[in-house]
């Protein structure tokens, strides 16, 4: 047994002081906190992406704008990921403290951009502030599979990416639930504007804090690897990320996973933006159960994407969990589509609530798949090309259903997406479930997990008790 150096502090962020420190496999109680933080720092970003949409006419009003340019609100978190795609790489180089602050900080100060665009004619204003927080969302994505496999033990690793995943769902949930209660669909716009003062207000004030939590409570890394894959991780990647990017192209079923990620997730994206229009176009005057019923699709959502990451770190089945929640997300939006028009919420809310279990669900999935196939290459790389994806299909699928709604109507516009998320199951069935990450963690059965208390009042060396991983 390896002694653990007393002197060296919980989430230092410097390496072993050798390479037999790399046999000592622990884990430490700081990573609840750190995947924790970042899940509502996620959150609060999410909701900035949808808080626009999920009103779509009240602010088309207010600012007396197109509906389409309300749109662009949305959009501009998928337009902004693409060309700057480059900084989340920067992951990789400069750690997850230094990624984190700079997403929580933009995030921050693009809330409190916001507040300065309360006139109609200050329109400019709120675009600047929006796309401020596009820009701290390209920090943000491709964190949480980065966290999950530098902090998390190898039977934790789903779970966690899929609570870090978690708080981007929740805050589209509360981005759904709460702009049409605290703004009214009134006609005065002196009041309207009081109303949206306060929720730009509360989304500042709640930034303000979670980026002073980032600073507390964010570490680069555990003082040990939290298992054997990890600890390898130095000696087995190349920080080079074009040379990573070369790669992972030449790995089949990576790109076959990247474009059917990127088809899910930009028909989510799309109809998350447009709910508010398609609801309101068949039940004109529920607003609030338009948000009502996005709230639905994403609480059903996370609860798909807890019960996917238990399921995958006891089973271990990627390929075949991601085909099955795929088929799944496929048969609810066809139901959905055909069951909008006909006049009754509750089953939207039924049909809504059934496919975003599982469209939502897929989400941490795919992440954690991605790791697997590619492993050892960087986190930040695979994320960052697998993020990449639905944005492009998101805006596509934005532009198209929103030209289809206006001409066709609001089915042709979901069969539209029923289409691509069929294209979607025929690729994830032809992917491979090569998983590289838990073959080099089955090589050594041995290797043991040893809780870090957090805090360490004594500063005498001490043989550290051994736990087996699946305590964990």
């Amino acid at each position: 047994m390896v002694n653990e150096d007393p002197n060296q502090q919980e989430g230092d962020d410097s390496s072993s002081s050798g390479p037999e420190d790399l046999s000592v496999i622990k884990v430490s109680k700081r990573r609840w906190a750190v995947v924790l933080v970042f899940s509502c720092s996620s959150m609060c970003n999410a909701f900035q992406w949808i808080q626009y949409g999920s009103i779509n006419n009240i602010f088309m009003n207010f600012y007396g704008v197109s509906a389409f340019a309300i749109d662009w609100l949305s959009m501009c978190y998928m337009l902004t990921y693409i060309p700057l795609l480059p900084l989340s790489w920067l992951l990789e180089k400069f750690g997850l403290r230094t990624i984190a602050l700079t997403g929580s900080v933009l995030n921050c100060l693009g809330a409190w951009v916001k507040l300065g665009s309360l006139k109609p004619n200050l329109f400019p204003v709120t675009v600047l502030g929006q796309v401020i927080c596009s820009v701290a969302q390209v920090f943000i994505l491709g964190m949480p599979s980065r966290i999950a496999s530098v902090w998390f033990g190898p039977n934790e690793v789903s779970t966690a990416c899929s609570i870090a995943v978690l708080g981007n769902q929740l805050g589209i949930a509360i981005g759904f639930l709460v702009p049409p209660v605290l703004v009214p669909n009134i006609q005065d716009r002196d009041k309207l504007a009081y109303h949206i003062s306060i929720m730009f207000y509360i989304i500042g004030g709640v930034a303000t804090l979670l980026f002073i939590l980032v600073i507390i409570v964010f570490k680069e890394k555990p003082k040990h690897p939290p298992s054997r894959a990890q600890s390898q991780k130095p000696a087995l990647t190349s920080s080079d990320a074009l040379s990573a990017i070369i790669r992972l192209f030449k790995n089949l079923n990576f790109v076959l996973l990247v474009i059917s990620y990127g088809l899910n997730a930009g028909a989510l994206y799309a109809l998350c933006t447009l709910l508010n229009r398609m609801v309101i176009l068949h039940y004109p005057g529920e607003e609030v159960n338009a948000g009502r019923i996005g709230l639905t699709i994403i609480i059903a959502g996370i609860l798909g994407t807890v019960i996917t990451g238990i399921w995958l770190d006891k089973t271990k089945t990627y390929k075949e969990t991601t085909l099955v929640v795929y088929i799944m997300t496929l048969v609810g939006m066809v139901v959905y589509t055909f069951t909008l028009n006909l006049g009754h919420l509750w089953v939207v809310f039924i049909t809504t609530g059934t496919m975003g279990f599982f469209m939502t669900g897929y989400l941490p999935l795919g992440f954690e798949f991605a790791v697997e196939l590619t492993y050892p290459e960087p986190e930040a790389v695979s994320a960052s090309l697998l993020n990449v994806c639905p944005q492009v299909f998101g805006i596509m699928f934005t532009i198209s259903q929103d030209q289809i709604i206006g001409k066709y109507g609001a089915m042709p516009a979901n069969i539209f997406l029923c289409v691509f998320l069929t294209l979607g199951v025929v690729l994830t069935a032809f992917i491979k479930g090569d998983l590289r990450r838990q073959k080099v963690n089955g090589k050594n059965p041995k290797n043991k997990l040893q809780e870090e208390e957090v805090e360490e009042e004594s500063h005498t060396s001490k043989a550290p008790s051994a736990l087996s991983e699946e305590h964990f």
